[in-house]
């Protein structure tokens, strides 16, 4: 190696160092900041102020750090210059948004379409449409979008970029990284993996927790000592294809009795429709013990009777509807969404065993129904666990909702800039 190579490799190494000193406790001083790095002032000024060039930090204003010397000028991350953008692909909505680097919210859009079965081509034309536009508001406002990740619902090679199955969208083998073409580099992930990277980053902050995405499909991410766990093969946190009840109905993953069938959003809204509409308010079940199955929950062929087309609700409106039947009081709804809580209770309680998370947060459609559900994931949950752990690990809720899986895509850009400055200051 070089020396110019060597002295390049220690330069970048160096500018990680300070920017992610300045990152981790806000705003710092220059003089701080060779106390925390071990680096010379010297060396600390010209680096702050190659990444003040580069539009990575800015300074604030005077601060004194003792009794003596002169006041320090302090810096921290700048949000006006560079940014990031979190795409997703959804079975019912496309989202896109743009974060600074001192993690602000600058743009969000959300687009409702259905994208079952549709060709893989279009549906990126549509996000690349979404996406373009956009950008170009992001330059506006004096941002340069320095790169993307597309959160998808599916299992992703994360070296090729390739989308090898998303059930609820019938996609198989589908190479999405090269089909959307933007500007700057975009990666692919898991929506369920940058959903639970978004709680890390954006929500809750919580080091260790298991985070499940309850849309039409059901997905998990699995972080530990705030990092993400991805198995062996990047593959973990197929949540939704945990089998309930082997006999159950027919999920196309090609299993049957799978998590998705019980709780997921079709499901749940075809059997909350199906409650409401078919039994009166005098027929509702009596109420389950805690972690019991509810009274009233569907066989296989309840389930495969009530799946027409005709029973689903629009993605948009129907959980809108199911909240307003729960305040309302009715109760055939309400025992409708505990048996969906249930078969997710028996889901987690096998993920738990498993992998043993301090804390569950329900996310997606799971948040606004949460006071209605949580009680019953938690029972279920202490009555199937109880006797072998001293503790239960608590199920709270996301706030993030469906945004949390583009925020953690436009996050993970962000923590990739953190770590490398160097090669953005390059570009």
């Amino acid at each position: 190696m070089t020396q110019a190579l060597r002295h390049d490799a220690m330069r970048a190494r160096n500018l990680a160092l300070v920017l992610g000193a300045v990152g981790a406790r806000g705003s710092v001083t220059r003089a701080a900041l060779a106390e925390m790095t071990g680096l010379t002032k010297t060396t600390v000024s010209k680096l702050v102020g190659d990444l003040i060039e580069g539009g990575l930090v800015v300074e604030t204003g005077a601060v004194r750090d003792g009794e003596r010397g002169r006041p320090g000028v302090e810096i921290r991350v700048s949000g006006q210059h560079v940014a990031a953008l979190g795409l997703e692909i959804n079975v019912d909505y496309l989202a896109v948004c743009v974060v600074d680097l001192a993690r602000t919210v600058r743009l969000r859009r959300t687009q409702a379409v259905d994208n079952r079965a549709a060709p893989p081509v279009d549906v990126i034309a549509q996000l690349g449409d979404l996406a373009s536009t956009v950008v170009d508001e992001a330059v506006e406002k004096g941002l340069r979008v320095v790169g993307g990740v597309l959160a998808v619902p599916g299992p992703v090679d994360m070296a090729s970029g390739v989308v090898h199955n998303a059930p609820n969208l019938g996609w198989r083998d589908v190479p999405l990284a090269s089909l959307l073409r933007l500007s700057f580099p975009v990666r692919v992930e898991n929506e369920a993996n940058l959903a639970a990277l978004g709680e890390l980053w954006f929500g809750s902050g919580l080091p260790d927790f298991l985070h499940v995405s309850g849309e039409i499909g059901i997905g998990a991410g699995l972080v530990v000592r705030g990092r993400l766990f991805r198995g062996a093969h990047g593959f973990a946190g197929e949540l939704g294809h945990v089998v309930v009840s082997p006999d159950g109905p027919p999920c196309r993953c090609g299993g049957r009795g799978c998590l998705e069938q019980y709780a997921g959003q079709d499901a749940l809204l075809t059997a909350a429709r199906a409650a409401a509409s078919i039994r009166s308010v005098t027929d509702a079940p009596p109420a389950a013990a805690p972690g019991s199955a509810p009274a009233g929950m569907p066989h296989k062929e309840a389930y495969e009777s009530s799946s027409s087309s005709e029973m689903l609700l629009p993605a948009q409106q129907g959980v809108s509807w199911v909240l307003s039947r729960l305040r309302e009081g009715d109760e055939n709804v309400r025992a409708a969404c505990e048996r969906a809580a249930w078969a997710l209770g028996v889901a987690l309680s096998s993920a738990v065993n498993l992998v043993d998370p301090d804390a569950i947060v329900l996310g997606g459609i799971y948040g606004p129904l949460f006071p209605w559900i949580g009680h019953m994931v938690a029972d279920t949950l202490k009555d199937r666990l109880g006797q072998m752990r001293g503790a239960v690990p608590p199920v709270v809720v996301s706030r993030l909702g469906a945004e949390a899986a583009a925020l953690g895509a436009a996050g993970q850009v962000i923590e990739q800039v953190m770590a490398d400055p160097a090669a953005l200051l390059h570009t």
